[in-house]
């Protein structure tokens, strides 16, 4: 396949999961929402075990889940403009296909925004963390369902055909696993003693980013600058934003 977002007839392991009467329902969707209900009941869970059930913390979460929807799918169509030019407002494009990369950064710009609105200055980052993460994990099953965000050819035996006849890394489920260990990893250390606010959302976006970065070299992605696709140069500006916020940090705190 030369484009990875064009899919032949046949692609994919279970694009659809099951049937309800007529109607089809698709994998993808179902393991995204299954991702977002996850990752909201461990959210839920966190606040309410730390007493921090509130109505503002009800708007950072609402704030966030808007700002990550449309980071998600605004990344989606710039990434992918000169596909939408061709093809027109078709609404198989419009409304399908995301990007996790768009609703990271969406999602922290978006409870960034909310927290400027309402004057809060707390930090929400160490409640939220682990159930992004758990979210994410889940929602790579449907991708991989579905067959996007496939890797490159390979001889591994866990290599998937996902519908061209030719063995591929499971980059889905290696990102999976990845969310996976990052969910039991951040619930094992949020009770370590000195933890700073919002230090557990800092550790999962650097390790994602770092992640994502490496992860792309055996996905099916165009080179876009250096030889780097898209997601790995825009990997690289997250995580220098985040180093280079922490450096300033541990500087300031260091200098008082």
């Amino acid at each position: 396949m030369t484009d990875p977002h064009v899919y032949p007839a046949g692609w994919g392991i279970k694009p659809v999961l099951f049937h309800l009467g007529a109607v089809e329902v698709p994998s993808y969707s179902f393991f995204v929402l299954l991702g977002l209900v996850a990752g909201l009941t461990v959210y839920f869970r966190e606040a309410k075990q730390q007493k921090d059930l509130g109505e503002r913390s009800f708007f950072i979460i609402a704030g966030s889940l808007i700002g990550g929807m449309l980071g998600a799918k605004g990344l989606e169509w710039a990434i992918n403009y000169p596909e939408i030019l061709d093809r027109g407002l078709a609404a198989d494009f419009l409304l399908n296909g995301k990007t996790i990369i768009g609703g990271l950064i969406g999602g922290m710009l978006g409870a960034n925004i909310t927290k400027k609105l309402l004057g809060i200055k707390t930090k929400k980052g160490n409640l939220i963390a682990p159930g992004i993460a758990l979210g994410v994990a889940v929602g790579r099953l449907g991708c991989f369902l579905h067959g996007c965000c496939y890797g490159k050819p390979t001889s591994l035996p866990w290599g998937v055909d996902f519908g061209d006849h030719v063995l591929r890394h499971p980059t889905q489920l290696y990102e999976g696993l990845f969310m996976l260990g990052m969910f039991f990893y951040l619930e094992r250390i949020k009770v370590r003693p000195g933890l700073k606010p919002g230090e557990l959302f800092k550790i999962l976006m650097i390790a994602y980013f770092i992640f994502r970065f490496l992860i792309e070299f055996i996905r099916v992605e165009k080179a876009a600058f250096w030889g780097l696709t898209v997601f790995q140069v825009i990997a690289l500006g997250v995580l220098a934003y985040l180093l280079k916020d922490n450096l300033r940090r541990t500087e300031t705190h260091g200098g008082k």
